[in-house]
């Protein structure tokens, strides 16, 4: 659902973002919508550390990512989250991801890093430089996908410290 009235901001991607989204590597996602309208997502298994922040980080959640409405997941779970349908996803306590090396270009938007990787439909970011990994995959359908991490980053900054998970 897109929102006439979305701000400029909103609609603009830093040329760094767009840089660093054209540079990154294929790699896999996949979920599974169920018939009564919530998301089976693979829950992650993060460390203690990272559990705690990840709960931190669900309790702080917007109600709307992008305009678009939160929803269900299955199994229900405080390291995951879905909004609209098809549904953006996040998942926190996720392990470090393979395409994250020191040379690798990152986006910063408000204030968090994220690690853009091109999906078949769409990109799944995750953090970098914070204590635990949260992954954010957005379908093409919301492009630019980059614009869903807007929503998130209040949420990731309050909860998620900076450091190396």
């Amino acid at each position: 659902m897109e929102c006439a009235h979305r701000s400029l901001t909103r609609r603009l991607v830093p040329l760094s973002a767009t840089m660093a989204l054209a540079l990154v590597p294929v790699a896999g996602c996949s979920f599974i919508g169920d018939s009564d309208d919530s998301v089976a997502l693979t829950v992650p298994s993060p460390s203690a550390q990272a559990a705690a922040v990840c709960r931190a980080l669900h309790k702080e959640l917007p109600t709307t990512v992008n305009g678009l409405k939160r929803g269900t997941t299955d199994p229900a779970s405080d390291y995951t989250a879905v909004w609209g349908d098809p549904a953006v996803q996040l998942r926190c306590g996720v392990p470090r991801p393979a395409a994250m090396g020191s040379t690798t270009e990152s986006a910063e938007v408000n204030g968090v890093e994220w690690l853009p990787e091109k999906q078949k439909d769409g990109y799944r970011f995750t953090t970098v430089l914070r204590r635990a990994y949260v992954e954010v995959t957005v379908p093409r359908k919301y492009a630019p996908e980059i614009n869903a991490l807007i929503d998130l980053a209040k949420a990731v900054k309050k909860t998620v410290p900076k450091g190396v998970a």
